[in-house]
């Protein structure tokens, strides 16, 4: 399993080397063979919520770990090779230990969005705006205190 933990934010390509799009990026394949984006729960959480705000199937399966405070956002295979967004990483699955049915793949950990409720993996490129968006809105709420 490749790891990636991102230092300089730029956006991603998908496996074909073309931006990320709803139309041109690739759904999890049954075996679980996806990507898997973790970022800490109060910003995943935020982005959920931008996400949802969307077209409202922009955003795919989300694992929460409870033990760890995370989130999980299952993205297209090869995301992990060019993702690269601060406070986040990118794991490479190849479906190894990753089951897209309703029993979460890691012991402690739930699904927040279950891969029956939204069936494509998160667009890379829509996610990293997301993201984004959450960490201003956090540093926001938290200068207001």
């Amino acid at each position: 399993m490749e790891t990636r933990q991102s230092v300089v934010p730029c956006t991603p390509l998908t496996t074909v080397g073309h931006p990320p799009t709803p139309d041109h990026s690739a759904p999890p394949l049954p075996g679980g063979a996806c990507d898997l984006v973790t970022v800490p729960a109060r910003q995943g959480l935020e982005a959920v919520d931008i996400l949802r705000r969307g077209t409202g199937d922009a955003v795919g399966p989300v694992l929460h770990d409870d033990d760890r405070d995370t989130l999980g956002f299952l993205v297209p295979p090869g995301t992990a090779a060019a993702w690269d967004v601060p406070g986040s990483t990118c794991t490479q699955t190849d479906g190894r230990g990753l089951s897209l049915n309703p029993v979460p793949p890691v012991a402690g950990s739930d699904w927040l969005l279950p891969p029956g409720a939204c069936d494509l993996a998160t667009d890379p490129a829509v996610l990293r705006a997301a993201l984004g968006e959450a960490a201003r809105t956090i540093e926001a709420a938290d200068n207001c205190r």
